[in-house]
């Protein structure tokens, strides 16, 4: 999968003329750790997070104080987002591979990357991406496998069902994930072995469990018992 698969393209953006107090209020206010910074033009200038913020000036104070001290420190504090965003914004394209940007995020330890094309900003993929795009893989795995197991189950009731020697009626086929468990009674060890041989052969397969039973062994066990 790539960038493009699983970006968020409806991206909150601020502008570098954006005043401190602007851009911690869309923090809070869209429930995000950061945003990205672009020109009038659209193209990604930086982004501002709440690190830089806490990092770069006295911001904490007012992300965790009181009103009257937040007041305060907008008051005399006033500044522009250009003032304290990170320039060097590490970024990737649309069709960055997810495995590369999941490097890149462990690598550099942030949370998010930018996604441009021609400098423009076109969406932005975050560790909480990254994880959708995880779940919903496995589960598409496991769709496709509940497929191919039922295509294997159906080609191989259909290719003993042309054999005049097979009794279908009493052999039950179960496949999960390319393994065949063969269940029922046959007549003779050389059809218990053709039985086997035929789920062999099936394309998918990955493997076989016999657990068919000899209708003679049954005979003998019952005969004993009596």
């Amino acid at each position: 999968m790539k960038a493009a698969d699983v970006m968020v393209t409806t991206v909150v953006t601020v502008g570098p003329e954006c005043s401190i107090e602007n851009v911690a209020d869309t923090l809070l206010e869209n429930r995000v750790g950061a945003v990205p910074v672009v020109s009038n033009g659209g193209d990604l200038v930086g982004i501002v997070s709440e690190g830089d913020l806490i990092r770069r000036s006295r911001w904490l104070a007012l992300l965790i104080g009181t009103q009257p001290l937040a007041a305060e420190f907008v008051k005399s504090h006033a500044g522009r987002v250009a003032d304290v965003m990170t320039r060097d914004v590490i970024v990737a394209t649309p069709d960055t591979s997810l495995r590369h940007i999941a490097a890149l995020l462990e690598k550099n330890g942030i949370k998010r990357v930018p996604i441009v094309s021609n400098g423009k900003l076109v969406g932005i993929v975050s560790r909480a991406n990254l994880v959708q795009a995880l779940a919903s893989a496995r589960k598409q795995i496991k769709a496709a496998a509940a497929t191919s197991d039922l295509m294997i189950r159906e080609e191989l009731l259909s290719r003993l069902r042309a054999e005049p020697w097979a009794r279908t009626s009493r052999l039950n086929v179960i496949v999960h994930d390319g393994t065949v468990e063969l269940w029922g009674t046959v007549r003779s060890r050389a059809e218990k072995q053709a039985f086997r041989s035929a789920a062999e052969v099936t394309s998918g397969v990955r493997a076989v469990n016999d657990n068919l039973i000899v209708e003679s062994v049954i005979f003998a066990l019952q005969h004993v018992i009596a």
